[in-house]
């Protein structure tokens, strides 16, 4: 097969000769170019993309959980520290209140007397209970624990 000028001036069109900034261009690599080079170079940019064969996914189902006893073995979260506190009762009280307490004042809380005391772990009320002196210090009986249900909706 042999080209025409005019095919090899549309060829050329698009390259400047004198542009040396192009890495990829050697010139002693450029001598020895041949026609048939060209064509070959021709062919292949001519030439339809190569297809790439696709094939569909499959989106099996997961496995289920492995079923779990109803004992959970619970042993690595036996040493995590928690904060358990014990509330009296609550008041609100001015700056100026403040300033004025002293030894021998007495605040008054929003509890009755024998009411029972929030036991909270973390700031979470958990349960209630009363308070008792066991071995000359105060202890607390737990009379109620909170329900999960309750505990979900003081997340809320």
């Amino acid at each position: 097969m042999t080209m025409e000028q005019n095919e090899i001036d549309e060829l050329l069109k698009g390259i400047d000769l004198n542009d040396k900034s192009d890495s990829n261009l050697d010139p002693v690599e450029d001598e020895n170019l041949g026609w048939d080079d060209v064509q070959e170079e021709l062919m292949q940019s001519q030439a339809p993309p190569k297809k790439v064969e696709v094939s569909p996914v499959n989106f099996d189902e997961m496995p289920s959980a492995p079923s779990v006893d109803a004992q959970l073995n619970l042993d690595f979260i036996l040493d995590i520290p928690l904060t358990l506190s014990v509330e009296l009762g609550r008041c609100q009280m001015l700056i100026s209140e403040l300033l004025q307490l002293g030894q021998g004042s007495i605040i008054e809380l929003a509890k009755l007397a024998g009411e029972p005391m929030d036991v909270y772990v973390n700031q979470r009320l958990i349960a209630r209970g009363e308070v008792v002196v066991v071995n000359e210090k105060f202890g607390i009986r737990l009379t109620d624990i909170v329900s999960q249900a309750e505990r979900v909706k003081k997340l809320r």
